[in-house]
């Protein structure tokens, strides 16, 4: 995948010689590289164009939706192509560094901003990824109807083809249609796991590898809870700008199902359990 052909494909879209390049810890679907040319220093995402297509055309999309918020940093996106079967993302390369003493406060404070961008649907201008498996975005009236036909839908229809089912899923979707706020869309990240933000140089997050969507900010919030690592600091910053409905921490569950079915999708029955347990709760 990384030819001496395409190097040099690159350097000509660059009009630069790379001079340094080496492997960086990627994810289970893309390779990462750093590249370092004269005047800059790179991020390179490769992956398979026929198993992703226009995977990385929707991260770029997502990535400039929030940049033009305006309110977290966002590397820039130099360009995103293909050579041959080879599906490319070009991206400014952020150091990491240590976070600055008010890291979580300024965190949270950032994050209810971004949530407070909204628009008049549920959805997005085109649809993208969650992992390796596609999201869907078809614009939605509401909340509800987006949870449902958007996000759970698609993921127990993959799931039934992966041969795991699921009872009194009627009775689930009657449920959670009363449990859902009659909130309007927030610009949400969209898969806001501790791996998907990083300290820049001045200390401060930045947002990678984003799933966005115009959906319930209560998705960001739940997707924070479910493996940690954000710290309360910024929950509470978060609600002293732009406070929860009331019962938010009852329905994170419910959110957190979304993203613990597209992990039963991609990695199997060890998700299983936690799923039923989370539609037997909201039945």
């Amino acid at each position: 995948m990384f030819s001496n052909h395409f190097i040099r494909y690159i350097e000509d879209l660059l009009d630069e010689e790379v001079k340094q390049k080496k492997s960086l810890a990627g994810g289970d679907i893309n390779q990462v590289f750093f590249l370092e040319t004269g005047t800059r220093k790179l991020v390179l995402k490769l992956n398979s164009l026929s198993d992703f297509p226009k995977m990385f055309e929707a991260e770029t999309n997502g990535l400039q939706e929030l940049e033009k918020a305006d309110i977290f940093r966002i590397p820039n996106v130099i360009q995103h192509g293909h050579y041959e079967d080879t599906a490319f993302l070009l991206l400014e390369y952020i150091q990491s560094a240590k976070p600055v003493k008010n890291f979580w406060m300024n965190f949270g404070e950032q994050l209810a901003l971004l949530h407070q961008k909204s628009r008049p649907f549920f959805g997005f201008e085109s649809d993208n990824y969650i992992g390796s498996l596609p999201q869907y975005n078809a614009n939605c009236d509401s909340a509800v109807e987006f949870y449902i036909t958007q996000r759970l839908h698609p993921q127990f229809s993959l799931a039934s083809q992966n041969g795991f089912s699921f009872q009194n899923l009627d009775a689930f979707y009657n449920r959670i249609e009363k449990e859902i706020p009659k909130e309007g869309s927030s610009l949400i990240h969209g898969d806001l796991w501790n791996g998907n933000y990083i300290v820049d140089s001045d200390g401060n997050p930045c947002l990678i590898d984003p799933a966005v969507s115009y959906a319930p900010r209560e998705m960001d919030i739940a997707m924070m809870h479910l493996f940690g690592g954000f710290d309360s600091q910024l929950f509470q910053t978060y609600e002293d700008i732009f406070p929860l409905q009331p019962n938010w921490k009852n329905r994170m569950p419910l959110w957190q199902l979304y993203y613990l079915l597209v992990y039963l999708n991609i990695f199997g029955v060890s998700y299983y359990s936690q799923v039923e347990k989370i539609i037997k709760k909201f039945s």
